[in-house]
């Protein structure tokens, strides 16, 4: 077998448009402030305005927070005979099938996971509930591979 690699599906159709609409919200918000505004604090009745800066500032707020939803994009897991490597939303591992005991997908788990030898377990981010069969087709390979270097 050569390299496989999965990445999640659905949370990818989801989270695009959802961090584009973001993006585009903020930058519509920001076309709103301008002027003058009035605020009371501790009791003190005072007065600002909003600057050029304040929108800018608006539309990269929203293009921060697109970014932090494309983060769940991030996901991938990739293998071969050697070893895995999984990238999760934040941090990534780098295994090789020595260290690994089983690839599990438990039934009423969000995602699947490498079970190891000395019995931590590593996410698998990129093999998703939500994505039904092509998370089982993701884990079926994952343990072929697997299974491939234990007889090796």
């Amino acid at each position: 077998m050569t390299d496989v690699v999965f990445r999640p599906k659905k949370i990818r159709m989801v989270a695009a448009p959802i961090a584009a609409a973001v993006a585009i919200f903020f930058t519509v918000l920001s076309f709103g402030l301008h002027g003058q505004a009035g605020f009371e604090n501790a009791g003190q009745i005072g007065s600002g305005s909003f600057q050029r800066g304040d929108q800018a500032a608006m539309i990269g707020l929203g293009i921060l927070i697109g970014l932090g939803i494309l983060a769940f994009c991030r996901p991938r897991v990739s293998a071969d005979e050697q070893g895995v490597h999984v990238r999760n939303v934040v941090g990534g591992y780098d295994l090789p099938w020595t260290v690994v005991r089983a690839v599990r997908f438990d039934r009423n788990s969000a995602w699947a996971h490498l079970e190891l030898l000395d019995d931590e377990q590593v996410s698998i981010h990129a093999l998703q509930a939500v994505d039904k069969d092509y998370a089982v087709d993701g884990v079926r390979t994952l343990r072929a591979l697997h299974s491939a270097s234990q007889e090796a």
